[in-house]
């Protein structure tokens, strides 16, 4: 019982830039971000600092780079089948 009233009094003395999100938070952030167009704009202000959680801001960081690197791996095999079928022309 000592060791969990020691773990919140730990939680709670950190920072508000600082606080780490639950399992839940990155859940919903997750299904957040997957919106089409809503989901994109708050994807790319909690990238630029428009939070102050610090964890936060990495998690969108990381998200809007994985989305680069799968729209760079789209064009590039979309655009290699593109050729393909036209040199099959």
């Amino acid at each position: 019982m000592n060791e969990q009233n020691n773990e919140n009094l730990q939680t709670t003395n950190i920072p508000e830039e600082y606080k780490p999100i639950t399992m839940w938070g990155y859940f919903g952030y997750e299904i957040l971000f997957s919106i089409p167009c809503i989901g994109l704009v708050l994807l790319l202000v909690f990238s630029f600092g428009g939070t102050k959680n610090i964890n936060l801001r990495n998690f969108a960081r990381s998200y809007f780079c994985f989305l680069i690197v799968l729209a760079v791996l789209f064009f590039i095999l979309t655009g290699g089948l593109a050729g393909l079928a036209a040199f099959n022309y």
